[in-house]
């Protein structure tokens, strides 16, 4: 019989969380050996990986949080296959587990984020780990972080869409900052000012404009200015500070935020969101 004990299950079970008769079954096919039992389940995880390898994984879970200091906060995109298995507590345990871990390490990208060690283990291997617990394919895909000198986090109820928006000034009304977030969550801005624009949109655009005012029979010499106008529209819609403040339309973001306080600025943000 195998050497080890119900404390040892228990230990494989927090090292690799996999179900309690999975470690079992790991130490006994290692005669007892912690760490080829850890190894055994860590190749199953590969091998479930490699049969799930062409799935597609557009379910899971987006994740955002700040550090308790209040600079710096990290977003996180942990992909399933299913949306049973994103609501998976153990799922968003990991899920949790790899934001923390970012927050901590404030890593350059995803791949430094993925080559951190969770619990001993690089993020990367602790996710094929889990596939082979779960049974498909997960995949960490999205990792960003903002500094500035407040950061505010949003996660919308049912963890698929967040937002995360750097401010120039702390120690304000909080619901300020949540407003702010919320904002950018809702609206989905493509910048923060028109100025902030890439000039690859900004051509789009105008290229949109001018071909639907075309359609609408519109004189070619006028186009440019139909478009322009369109243009502007776009700017107001889509761009954060002129956008209308989704709490009082009669107010631009712009405006809100100069009520507050005319040297609170948006620094950056970033959102995600996952099919909703």
């Amino acid at each position: 019989m195998a050497n080890f004990t119900t404390e040892d299950v228990v230990k494989l079970r927090k090292v690799t969380l996999a179900g309690m008769m999975d470690c079992k079954r790991a130490l006994e096919e290692a005669e007892g050996n912690f760490d080829k039992a850890v190894e055994i389940i860590r190749k199953k995880g590969q091998a479930v990986a490699n049969k799930r390898s062409d799935r597609i994984a557009t379910e899971g879970a987006v994740l955002a949080k700040v550090m308790p200091s209040g600079n710096l906060g990290a977003m996180i995109v942990l992909n399933s296959e299913t949306d049973f298995v994103a609501k998976n507590d153990e799922f968003l345990k990991l899920a949790n587990n790899i934001l923390n871990i970012a927050l901590a390490n404030a890593p350059a990208n995803l791949d430094a984020l993925k080559a951190l060690k969770l619990d001993g283990t690089p993020v990367a291997e602790k996710i094929i780990e889990f596939i082979g617990i779960i049974g498909e394919k997960i995949e960490l895909s999205f990792y960003e972080k903002i500094e500035a000198p407040y950061v505010q986090a949003y996660v919308h109820p049912g963890n698929k869409l967040a937002s995360l928006v750097g401010f120039s000034k702390k120690g304000l009304d909080i619901q300020i900052y949540k407003d702010i977030a919320m904002q950018v969550a809702a609206m989905n801005p493509v910048a923060i000012d028109k100025n902030d624009v890439k000039p690859e949109i900004i051509a789009q655009e105008i290229e949109i404009g001018k071909e639907q005012a075309r359609r609408e029979g519109k004189p070619e010499e006028m186009l440019e200015k139909i478009a322009q106008g369109k243009l502007n529209k776009f700017f107001k819609e889509s761009t954060l500070l002129n956008q209308e403040f989704i709490k009082d339309n009669k107010l631009s973001v712009r405006q809100y935020l100069e009520s507050a306080d005319k040297e609170l600025k948006v620094t950056g943000f970033i959102r995600f969101a996952l099919n909703i």
